[in-house]
């Protein structure tokens, strides 16, 4: 709850609807199961990756480097 006790109300990520943003909601920030599990399973399919620049020695170059 914000300072004038309404929950808070964010976008879900997963599919944009609102979503309660509460100790009472298990799924938060997400507005429900369905959308948590869409997201786990985006980051277990590896459909989201954080950027890095490949270890020293792996041979790969940054493709920064590949349009020169």
């Amino acid at each position: 709850m914000n300072a004038t006790g309404k929950p808070r109300i964010v976008r879900c990520p997963t599919c944009g609807g609102d979503s309660v943003y509460a100790s009472d909601n298990p799924y938060r920030p997400f507005c429900s199961e369905r959308c948590k599990n869409v997201d786990f399973g985006a980051w277990a399919s590896e459909s989201y990756r954080v950027a890095a620049p490949p270890p020293p020695g792996s041979g790969a170059t940054p493709a920064a480097d590949a349009d020169d």
